[in-house]
């Protein structure tokens, strides 16, 4: 599991650039979302690790934890492949997993396929990638490849545990968006 750089998970999260959306009655922002822990869990349908390990985690992690506190986010990013993973594949893999999640089709930017516009911004080297958005909207872990159970869980949990101050998203955001716990080595849990 590589990470990404420092400079983008000590930053606030990018907004979702989607060009659709499916399990939810309205487009999903980081904005409304403030004040849960987001997991944010970006696939492909024909990614092995994916749909071995990724998405079984994400529905265990949507089954287990409250979605009053912890939102879950899929995000289908095609980085390969795109004549046999448009949204009607997505649609039919959606009901053969019965994934009840929303899940955000990852944008393009002009009519070029190449890589999506939320991957980009997000510095992704692949799928699956697990990214936990706390409270605040920072990004506060952000991992290529598979993350162990325990790891998640531990941390959502503890990101739970932070306090949510209002105020002190005003204030981040006001200053660029940094994020007091995080600085060249990393953000802090």
């Amino acid at each position: 599991m590589a990470e990404t750089s420092t400079n983008i998970r000590a930053s606030m999260a990018p907004e979702l650039q989607t060009s659709g959306w499916l399990n939810t009655p309205h487009p999903l922002t980081l904005a409304s979302l403030r004040g849960k822990v987001v997991v944010l869990h970006t696939f492909q349908i024909f990614c092995p690790g994916c749909v071995q390990m990724g998405i079984p985690q994400a529905q265990r992690i949507h089954q287990e934890f409250d979605p009053n506190r912890v939102a879950v986010i899929g995000l289908h990013t095609v980085f390969e492949h795109h004549e046999v993973m448009g949204r009607e594949a997505l649609e039919v893999f959606a009901y053969e997993y019965r994934l009840r999640f929303p899940i955000g089709i990852d944008k393009y930017e002009g009519t070029a396929k190449g890589v999506p516009m939320t991957m980009r911004a997000y510095q992704m080297q692949g799928t699956p990638t697990l990214i936990l958005i706390d409270k605040t909207g920072h990004i506060r872990l952000h991992k290529f490849g598979h993350v162990s159970d325990l790891t998640v869980g531990f941390s959502i949990g503890a990101l739970l545990a932070e306090e949510f101050d209002e105020s002190a998203v005003m204030e981040s955001s006001a200053n660029g968006g940094e994020n007091p716990a995080c600085d060249t080595e990393g953000c802090k849990i």
